[in-house]
C-alpha cells in the first residue's frame, strides 16, 4: 500500500468518525434553529419566559427573548415576528390585547393559574374595598402607584377609576421596581399606600399586603397566565411547539424563583437554568415524548 494511498484512506476514515460523533452527539445550542420569544417584565413573566428558553438551549435550540410592552408582546406574537409568550394574562387583564390578534394566534390554554390582579395595599390599612378610597384620599396622598402604562392592569385601573368615581386620585405610572420600591418606603414608615398589584408576586411573600375588595368586579375574579403562540408554530417546529404546549407549573414553582431573582446582583436566566436543573421530574414532563 503506498504512502498517497494510505494518506487517502486515513482522512477518509477520519471523516467518518467525525460525521458519526456529531450525528450521534446530543444538539448543541442554537443546532435545531432560532426560537423568538417576548414577555413583559413583570416578575412572573420574567421568571417563566426564562425558564423556558433554558429548557430549549437544553434542547438545542438558540432562543432569543426580548422585554417589551404588553401592547407589543401580543402585536409580536399575531404578527408573526415572535414564535410565542409565556405572559398572557386571561380573560380579563389581556383581553383588549387578545380580540386584537385572536384570529392570528394560538392559545395554549394556562400554563399558571389562580392568578388575580387590583388594588393592594398593606394590612394596616384599615380600609377593606375600593368603594372606600375617595374618604381616605389624603392618606394615600391622592395617589394610587402604578406600573409601565402599557401593561393591562394599568387600563383596567384607569376604569376602576372612573367606575368608583375616584375623582381626587391620580394614578402614578411607572414599573413593577418603582412600584414595590414606593411599596417597600411606605411599609418602612408605616404610611398608607395603594399599589396595582398581582399574584403571583414576590411581594406577598415579604410583606403582609391584602387586595381591596372589588364589589363592581372591575378586576375580575381568578385570572390565569396563557401560553401564547404564532398560527403556524406547530408545522415548523413541533418540539418548540409540544414543549411550549404542554408547559406549566404552579404558584410555588414561580414564587420560589422569583424570590432567587429579588436577592442582591442575581441574574434571572442562570437563576432559570439552576431551577431547571433541580426541578427535573416536572421539566421532564415538558420535554418526554
Amino acid at each position: 500500500m503506498n504512502r498517497q494511498f494510505k494518506t487517502l484512506l486515513s482522512t477518509v476514515l477520519a471523516v467518518l468518525v467525525a460525521a458519526f460523533v456529531l450525528s450521534s452527539a446530543p444538539a448543541r445550542a442554537g443546532d435545531k434553529g432560532r426560537v423568538e420569544l417576548v414577555y413583559v417584565e413583570w416578575t412572573s413573566a420574567v421568571a417563566s419566559t426564562n425558564v423556558v428558553r433554558a429548557v430549549l438551549e437544553n434542547l438545542g435550540y438558540n432562543v432569543k427573548i426580548l422585554p417589551v410592552s404588553a401592547a407589543a408582546m401580543w402585536q409580536a406574537v399575531g404578527s408573526g415576528d415572535a414564535d410565542g409568550m409565556v405572559a398572557a394574562w386571561l380573560p380579563t387583564t389581556h383581553a383588549n390585547y387578545y380580540r386584537r390578534v385572536k384570529d392570528s394566534v394560538v392559545d395554549l390554554g394556562p400554563n399558571l393559574e389562580g392568578t388575580r390582579i387590583g388594588l393592594v395595599v398593606p394590612d394596616y390599612v384599615n380600609i377593606d374595598s375600593i368603594a372606600q378610597l375617595s374618604d381616605h384620599a389624603g392618606k394615600f396622598d391622592r395617589k394610587i402607584i402604578g406600573i409601565d402604562p402599557g401593561a393591562g392592569i394599568m387600563s383596567k385601573t384607569e376604569q376602576a377609576m372612573k367606575d368608583y368615581r375616584l375623582y381626587k386620585f391620580h394614578l402614578v405610572e411607572g414599573s413593577g421596581a418603582t412600584m414595590t420600591a414606593a411599596l417597600r418606603d411606605a411599609i418602612r414608615n408605616h404610611r398608607w399606600i395603594v399599589v396595582t398589584g398581582w399574584t403571583p408576586h414576590w411581594m406577598f411573600s415579604r410583606w403582609k399586603l391584602k387586595y381591596l375588595k372589588d364589589p363592581k368586579g372591575v378586576y375580575g375574579g381568578k385570572e390565569h397566565i396563557d401560553t401564547v403562540v404564532r398560527k403556524g408554530l406547530r408545522k415548523d417546529m413541533p418540539e418548540v411547539y409540544r414543549v411550549l404546549n404542554r408547559f406549566h407549573w404552579n404558584i410555588a414553582d414561580m414564587e420560589q424563583l422569583m424570590n432567587w431573582n429579588e436577592k442582591p446582583n442575581s441574574d434571572p436566566y442562570q437563576n432559570a437554568k439552576r431551577w431547571v436543573k433541580e426541578h427535573p421530574k416536572l421539566v421532564e414532563s415538558w420535554t418526554g415524548k
